[in-house]
């Protein structure tokens, strides 16, 4: 597509020609600079550009003039370089290949030094009045204000450090179990892959391991390799580490939608909607005041401090099925997501783990059993487009050999469809 690219004309948003503003964004998800973006933020930004040409020892910019905005190298290359009479021990001489940039700036910058073309080149120019646009708010949109967001997209913003590097914490509102939750380290891995990756291409598989548990009270470094960059895949290998060594790795391949050959075997379960179901709120309420409940189980509930938790859940099981190692459960994010569908796969990865362990100890459980269970991996393929912030059915069944449970568990949207599976 990059070769093609050159021949859009001056201005790519006056081009009309979706194929093309297409190729342009697929293009600018290449660039590090950009990835770290929200998706939003880069098609609007594919909105903006303009080509620019140069000949073979064409100033592209000269030390002391003003920038006119930030310049991607899209095809060719140029040369950094000092004027004459700078000394030499400080000549910056380099070459600027495909995807690098320079003039990150504002009207008021001006050039520090002078860029030449070496052969023909080509450049994508984003002018200055759009540079707000590579300042958003978090890595998932760039307009609202943090404090708009809801509690799951708190969880998820990330900080960058570095290109490939990021910084996350584990807030105080969020669910802790006495160490970071598993589900928490998922998604925001995920979330910090899905940043290093060209925004039209979505997790569609992951595998996770969890090596040791991890301090709430500690941030939490998340460094991404990038193992494979291809035409409709890409792979991610992300470290989570507190202290300087690694609690937790997560492999995450990415693919480009594509139109393709479809058909679905699976079949949604018969269950209530969930508009018929009570939420955790209105349970652990019930729970408190029913008489049929022992006093001293209410009393004790009542002093277990409650958080709620950022995923709304609504069970449709009754007590009868709870010896089952299954559970259905619908489940959707409180309050409203940024249109992002990376962002909503990630939450889905988060909501994944919640209950995911214990559903398959159901059959063993009697008075007076102490259990304790933890996560060792985790994987999930993802064939469907998710909206978290919309109700999904959480499918979960397991069996259990040498204490160890395997599960064969699925995620379902409204509409029967087969979003989200989780092989053995």
């Amino acid at each position: 597509a990059a070769a093609s690219l050159p021949d859009l004309g001056a201005t790519v948003a006056n081009s009309g020609d979706d194929s093309r503003w297409c190729a342009v964004t697929e293009f600018l998800g290449q660039v590090p600079l950009l990835q770290c973006l929200p998706g939003s933020s880069i098609r609007r930004i594919a909105e903006a550009v303009q080509v620019k040409h140069y000949e073979p020892g064409d100033y592209v910019a000269r030390e002391g003039e003003p920038v006119d905005g930030l310049c991607i190298i899209l095809d060719g290359q140029a040369e950094v370089s000092a004027p004459a009479n700078t000394e030499e021990a400080n000549r910056p001489d380099y070459v600027l290949n495909k995807y690098d940039y320079f003039g990150y700036g504002t009207n008021s910058s001006v050039h520090q030094v002078n860029v030449i073309a070496v052969t023909k080149l080509s450049c994508f120019v984003l002018p200055s009045q759009y540079g707000h646009l590579l300042q958003t708010k978090t890595i998932w949109n760039a307009e609202e204000t943090p404090e708009s967001h809801s509690l799951m997209e708190q969880i998820l913003h990330l900080e960058k450090l570095e290109v490939d590097i990021f910084r996350g914490f584990t807030l105080p509102e969020a669910p802790t179990f006495n160490q970071v939750f598993g589900g928490q380290l998922i998604a925001q891995a995920l979330a910090a892959a899905s940043k290093t990756v060209d925004c039209l291409k979505l997790v569609h598989s992951l595998h996770a391991i969890f090596l040791i548990a991890g301090d709430n009270n500690m941030p939490i470094i998340y460094q991404v390799h990038r193992e494979r960059d291809g035409t409709s895949f890409a792979t991610r290998k992300v470290e989570a580490k507190q202290k300087g060594l690694v609690m937790f790795t997560l492999i995450v391949s990415f693919q480009k939608e594509e139109l393709g050959f479809e058909h679905q075997a699976a079949i949604m379960p018969d269950v209530p909607p969930p508009e018929q179901l009570l939420n955790m709120e209105e349970i652990r309420e019930r729970r408190l005041t029913d008489p049929r409940f022992p006093m001293q189980y209410r009393n004790s509930a009542a002093k277990k401090k409650f958080v709620p938790w950022p995923i709304e859940m609504r069970f449709c099981q009754d007590s009868k099925s709870q010896h089952e190692p299954s559970l259905h459960y619908w489940f959707r994010a409180r309050g409203k997501l940024s249109d992002d569908p990376a962002l909503h796969r990630c939450v889905v990865a988060y909501a994944s783990d919640l209950l995911y362990s214990g559903v398959s100890l159901n059959p063993h459980r009697k008075r007076g059993l102490k259990t304790y269970s933890l996560s060792l991996d985790h994987s999930m393929w993802f064939h469907k487009p998710v909206k978290a912030d919309d109700w999904l059915l959480y499918v979960v069944s397991y069996w259990l050999v040498s204490s160890i449970d395997h599960d064969r568990n699925k995620i379902c949207s409204r509409g029967s469809h087969l979003n989200v599976i989780f092989p053995s």
